[in-house]
């Protein structure tokens, strides 16, 4: 008769984990960053007093927001025309040259170290300048119209498509370069038929991206002299047409809101 033996009993130990101990790295800097912004508030002299004490000031602009003047809507159908006419262009014209400077800006596809750092810094300029700043540059130097709108964003869009493209091509799979640099090919091959393919697809989703702040842009744009439906709105602003003002607001919240839409159903698609 073979005998048992018994494990010894377990002790019963706490189910609930210790409470850990707090983060004093955290906490430090969630005070800085308080500080810091109670030092820009009080920097810029930061108060709500006039959103409290100076509400009657709003009142016109909120009335004549509350009711919009639909039938100006068929006086502006050319300026929308014109905005969307300015973000394809821009879009095509930038996406086009920011592929050739994303190569270029990618220590994989860029030819030699030289090309690949003066790219880089030269997008590094690029990005460092707003599309307002760009739309008030080509209006005092081309005059306000399309034009300036079109130059505006294609710099614009050099800062962001470049800058996404290139990361992605510092990501791609190294064996399809490899294998062409085995055979032989030189930089155009290589890039033709081994980089390419492989960020094409997120690159034609940075171009949908691109034409979504295009939109967006050209009407600020517009405001400085830059053509399209921001040109409209600048001037029913300043003649305080507040009306007339919500409804093209209305209208482009509608237009952006279907192109973001859009754009996202054909980025899933593509990525």
């Amino acid at each position: 008769m073979t005998a048992t033996t018994e494990s010894p009993p377990v002790p019963a130990t706490d189910a609930r984990p210790p409470r850990p101990r707090p983060n004093w790295l955290l906490w430090t800097g969630i005070a800085v960053a308080v500080l810091i912004t109670l030092w820009a508030g009080r920097a810029i002299e930061f108060t709500l007093e006039p959103l409290i004490y100076d509400i009657d000031r709003g009142r016109p602009v909120l009335r004549g927001f509350l009711d919009p003047d639909w039938d100006f809507l068929q006086r502006v159908i050319d300026p929308f025309l014109e905005t969307f006419a300015i973000a394809i262009i821009a879009s095509l014209v930038g996406c086009s040259i920011a592929l050739v400077m994303a190569l270029l800006a990618s220590r994989v596809s860029a030819p030699n170290h030289a090309t690949y750092w003066i790219t880089k810094q030269t997008l590094s300029v690029i990005r460092s300048l707003p599309d307002v700043a760009y739309g008030m540059l080509f209006v005092a130097a081309v005059g306000t119209g399309a034009l300036a709108g079109i130059l505006a964003l294609i710099f614009f869009n050099l800062g962001i498509a470049a800058k996404l493209t290139s990361e992605t091509v510092d990501a791609i799979d190294p064996g399809p370069v490899e294998a062409a640099d085995a055979v032989g090919a030189g930089v155009i091959e290589r890039a033709r038929v081994a980089i390419v393919p492989q960020v094409l697809p997120n690159y034609i989703s940075y171009c949908l991206y691109v034409f979504e702040l295009n939109i967006r842009a050209s009407v600020i744009i517009g405001l400085v002299g830059g053509g399209g439906i921001g040109s409209v709105i600048s001037v029913e602003l300043a003649r305080f047409n507040y009306d007339n003002l919500s409804a093209v607001i209305f209208a482009l919240f509608v237009v952006v809101f279907v192109l973001d839409w859009f754009s996202r159903t054909m980025r899933r698609r593509l990525v």
